[in-house]
């Protein structure tokens, strides 16, 4: 059976040679692209030229100018940021201004961040600026002169230069191997990649090995900038890393794309700011001066010229001993709270391993290795600081001053208090400060005090001792409307301030006052009702709240002797209750009184009897008849102006009007001289940051500004608030209509801005009338 058959057209399978080539050329090209990609890669892995040249561009506008007023274009560490702004106080300068403003401060001067320093620290990268190694508090007088400087750490190298460089190079073996090599002249410090890339290798294999080590892939310059910015001095996640190693390549370009001098410097922060733990008495330790003093008891200037001197047989065990504890130190950064406490053997081991390797690394040489292995350093720990033998009554102007800064700055402690970059400048005149805590010592002596002629009748006996009383001394100075604190010391050796920290108990001084004003106003009631007759004395009508008019009207018409001596003798003779069960209402609101004795609490008693035994209740009801009295000696009967509508519109005028003066000359003295926008700066800093709050505060000083200029000023004050993201224009508008000028009264727009309502009339005023008085 035949079957059919089925053909099929042939063609031709090959390609043409063109076609060939363009494949082979395009497989060319597309190899030599990645080798030339390869190669750009490795050249920039090694020279950091790009790097070099962009950053070294974008850092060309970073930096910040300091201008009169407050300011807006700033941004302040947040208070989650690491030890270092914490410690100098930068997390919390937005509180402190905030305190500062509450208590009448100004701010006359502020730093303006450059538009690219904004963009940057917007970015959350750690700003880039000049850091210092040292801060502390610095006090002066009102003349000047220093009273006070504290400087942490307490002992740093000054330049590259001053360290030693067996120090340098041990530094760099085990950190940083390549942060000073001279052949890469334009070098990001930020990154080592060789390290970086066998860190990332690590933590990939430890997803499948949890016992695989990671080694970190920090170099220098991150390490700075974990341990100084990062929250708690760590690194918590894979974006902190990168965080730190963008601030770093930043900070590393900001004088150009030559970065030796940076480079060189990073040593420099490094090893004056590495943290090595804390002690008690000392506290935190920061940097390898402190730390060798702090651990081993050694002077750092003498370790170091140790270590920079040649090496000869007559030094090479102290120079063995020092670099030992300098290394150790150099390796107890890892972990410092451990290596330097329970961990110590560890240490010690992982010390000896690090002088082999640094041995066979040339770095240093082999009898230096054998010196340091040879010698046995022990943990030094510091003694408990000393009681200061010196004279506190000579610092009594510093403990002042120190003790009002943490009261003003909101600072729990002196210890906080003296790390912080802060410069303050009192009223007090040390000279003549000293001056009188002279005299004020020399008079507890019985020569000094016979010489102040405290020795006398009814003063000190020769036989007494003056040691035994405390003197203290404040002195103001009026000048251009305030009283300013020239003086304030006592004779008192001890941190104790007399004259700010004492409650004096002058109950009885206070007692003697009412007693004397009291029978004062017994004197003028005699003298003014003595002579009338008994018909007239029936006729008057005093007060209700009058109380001693009303006995002295009642006693006259009742007395057969006149004379002043016997009403005065009857005045003593009043009883009152000296029970504290009653609530009494004065200048500071209601408030409540105690008897110091309680068996007082259910007597009544004359005011005789009162004063001899010093009992508070019964004085507290004499000094509020004195009051009612003197109330209707003023304004006349309160019937008159209580019931009097006019008359009580009259003094209700006049007290709105006393305290409405008051409060412009405080508003006018805070304002005046300032430009618009210093003052408006200055208004918002107070206030705040919602969007009626400003919107009000905005509408009330400037009504007839426009909607743009509204919108931009909202804007700049609402900038990193949750409420700056859903603002949109549309938004602004309705604020700008809503919160007009004309839409409230001047007292509900202060209310909804939380701000004195002539705060925002005086301002408004002076907008409109710059040059008034």
């Amino acid at each position: 059976m035949n079957r059919p058959s089925v053909r099929f057209p042939l063609r031709a399978t090959g390609t043409s040679p063109v076609r060939k080539w363009i494949k082979w050329a395009l497989a060319a090209a597309l190899l030599l692209g990645l080798a030339w990609l390869a190669r750009l890669c490795q050249l920039e892995i090694e020279t950091s030229r790009l790097q070099a040249h962009y950053l070294s561009e974008l850092t060309r506008d970073v930096g910040f100018t300091v201008d009169d007023g407050p300011s807006h274009s700033i941004r302040f560490p947040e208070t989650d940021k690491g030890p270092y702004d914490t410690r100098l106080g930068y997390a919390l300068l937005p509180s402190i201004q905030q305190r500062l403003l509450q208590r009448g401060f100004e701010i006359t001067a502020q730093a303006r961040d450059s538009e690219r320093m904004l963009s940057l620290a917007d970015r959350s990268l750690f700003l880039p600026y000049a850091e210092k190694d040292q801060a502390g508090l610095q006090l002066f007088d009102g003349t000047g002169a220093a009273l006070f400087s504290a400087n942490f750490p307490g002992r740093a190298y000054a330049s590259f230069e001053a360290i030693p460089p067996v120090i340098v190079n041990s530094l760099l073996f085990i950190e940083d191997r390549y942060l000073l090599d001279p052949n890469q002249p334009n070098r990001n410090p930020a990154i080592d990649w060789g390290r970086f890339s066998r860190a990332l290798a690590d933590q990939g294999a430890r997803v499948f090995n949890h016992h695989q080590p990671t080694p970190g892939g920090s170099t220098l310059a991150t390490q700075i900038e974990k341990f100084r910015h990062s929250a708690g001095g760590r690194t918590a996640t894979p974006p902190e890393k990168l965080r730190q190693i963008a601030s770093a390549s930043v900070r590393a370009y900001l004088n150009g794309p030559q970065t030796m001098p940076a480079r060189q410097q990073i040593v420099v922060h490094y090893l004056n700011s590495v943290p090595l733990a804390a002690q008690p008495g000392i506290g935190e330790i920061n940097g390898m001066g402190d730390g060798l003093a702090a651990w081993y008891g050694r002077d750092f200037a003498e370790v170091n010229r140790i270590l920079a001197a040649p090496s000869s047989e007559e030094n090479l065990a102290a120079q063995g001993e020092a670099f030992r504890e300098v290394l150790s130190l150099m390796i107890a950064q890892r972990a410092p709270s451990y290596f330097l406490h329970r961990g110590y053997p560890e240490l010690e081991r992982l010390t000896d391993s690090y002088l082999r390797l640094l041995a066979s690394g040339g770095v240093i040489s082999a009898a230096l290795r054998d010196a340091a292995l040879s010698t046995n350093v022990q943990l030094h720990r510091a003694p408990k600081p000393a009681q200061n033998t010196g004279s506190f009554v000579s610092r009594k102007a510093v403990t002042s001053m120190r003790s009002n800064l943490l009261a003003a700055l909101g600072i729990p402690s002196f210890y906080e208090l003296d790390r912080l970059d802060l410069q303050a400048t009192g009223t007090l005149n040390n000279a003549v400060q000293q001056a009188v805590s002279e005299r004020l010592a020399a008079a507890a002596t019985r020569e000094g005090a016979k010489a102040a002629g405290l020795v006398g009748f009814e003063m000190l006996r020769a036989s007494d001792d003056p040691s035994k009383i405390a003197y203290s001394f404040t002195l103001f100075e009026r000048r251009d409307g305030a009283n300013l604190v020239r003086v304030q010391t006592d004779s008192v050796n001890q941190p104790f301030d007399i004259n700010s920290g004492a409650r004096l108990n002058l109950g009885s001084t206070a007692k003697l006052r009412t007693m004397v004003t009291y029978l004062q106003i017994v004197s003028q009631l005699h003298g003014r009702y003595a002579a009338l007759s008994a018909t007239e004395l029936k006729a008057i009508k005093p007060d209700p709240n009058d109380q001693l008019t009303r006995w002295a009207l009642d006693y006259l018409s009742h007395t057969r002797d006149r004379s002043l001596q016997p009403m005065l003798d009857a005045a003593v003779e009043r009883k009152y209750s000296a029970s504290p069960g009653e609530t009494f209402y004065t200048g500071g609101g209601a408030q409540s009184f105690n008897n110091f004795d309680s068996d007082d609490n259910s007597r009544i008693l004359t005011v005789r009897r009162a004063f001899q035994h010093s009992v508070n209740l019964v004085f507290v009801r004499m000094m509020r008849d004195i009051v009612h009295y003197e109330m209707v000696q003023t304004t006349g009967p309160s019937s008159q102006w209580l019931n009097d509508p006019a008359i009580r519109k009259m003094y209700l005028t006049r007290f709105a009007d006393q305290e409405s003066r008051v409060y412009m000359h405080r508003f006018y003295t805070k304002y005046h001289g300032k430009t618009r926008d210093q003052a408006l700066a200055l208004l918002l800093l107070g206030v705040r940051k919602s969007p009626p709050k400003v919107a009000t505060v905005l509408r009330s000083v400037a009504p007839d500004e426009s909607n743009a200029w509204f919108n931009e000023k909202m804007r700049a004050a609402l900038r990193n608030t949750p409420a700056a993201s859903i603002l949109d224009d549309e938004d602004l508008a309705k604020l700008y209509a809503k919160y007009g000028i004309d839409r409230f009264n001047l007292n509900d727009r202060g209310y909804i801005a939380s701000v004195h309502p002539l705060e925002l009339w005086t301002l408004n005023y002076l907008r409109e009338h710059p040059n008034a008085t």
